[in-house]
């Protein structure tokens, strides 16, 4: 299999069992914050600290299962711009697409901004984890 295949393939499980680590931060920030009501300012702190949470990990994976690469500088620095374009197509996208598809289930299109995420995601990471010839 061609390597830039095989790093999205890794990408994906990557980011897939991401997503259940920010998920578990996220529920046992709720719960420990007493169940914050959705749209509330402590709802979103929950939110945040799952997702930064899950960075941690998810950044010493990409390194060394997804691109076999050394965790360094350059493609920390990328790893946490492509995490920004990330929560912002995240937090940008879906009230949008939430809006646009409204005859669609939630969760359906939750699963695509999602996706878009992430595909936008490991592109900007390809540019920064790259092997040292």
């Amino acid at each position: 299999m061609p390597d830039k295949i095989r790093s999205a393939v890794r990408f994906f499980i990557v980011g897939t069992t991401g997503a259940f680590v920010q998920t578990w931060f996220f529920m046992a920030a709720l719960y420990v914050m007493s169940q914050p009501e959705k749209g509330t300012a402590l709802y979103y702190v929950a939110f945040a600290i799952g997702y930064a949470l899950e960075m941690i990990p998810n950044y010493y994976f990409s390194n060394i299962y997804t691109f076999n690469t050394r965790p360094n500088k350059k493609n920390a620095g990328g790893f946490l711009f492509a995490r920004a374009i990330n929560l912002v197509i995240q937090f940008g996208l879906l009230p949008l697409a939430l809006a646009f598809f409204s005859s669609w289930r939630d969760d359906l299109i939750s699963l695509l901004v999602i996706f878009i995420g992430g595909c936008v995601n490991y592109l900007i990471c390809l540019a920064f984890f790259k092997k040292k010839e």
